[in-house]
């Protein structure tokens, strides 16, 4: 009896690895597609403080931008945008990169910081 029990549990446990398997490929995918876009938030961040520093020192409107875009990282800049606001007495930069995507043809959309200095 003992034997036929057996035979019948015979590769229960492949069955199970194949059923759970497309489901912990989605949470994994879904978990580097978050970390991209926390990543890519991050990213934009550290641009935009790093061009509005920028351009308190030089009041040249090339020098924020490429202190900006030197600040990203090379997969980033390409389709960054970069926008500053604020001529009085202090300056806001506002950074936009699209969030890269784990999955082609799908759209996550654009992570947007900005960041505000005084002049001197």
């Amino acid at each position: 009896m003992k034997l036929r029990a057996r035979q019948r549990d015979r590769g229960q446990a492949a069955m199970e690895l194949v059923s759970w398997t497309p489901l912990l490929l989605l949470v994994g995918l879904l978990v580097i597609q978050l970390g991209l876009g926390v990543f890519a938030a991050q990213q934009a961040g550290t641009a935009a403080r790093a061009a509005a520093r920028v351009d308190t020192d030089q009041r040249n409107d090339v020098w924020y931008e490429r202190a900006a875009r030197e600040s990203l990282s090379d997969f980033l800049e390409p389709g960054a945008r970069i926008t500053k606001s604020g001529w009085g007495d202090e300056v806001t930069v506002t950074v936009r990169v699209k969030v890269p995507s784990v999955v082609p043809g799908i759209s996550f959309g654009e992570a947007e910081k900005s960041a505000t200095m005084p002049r001197d």
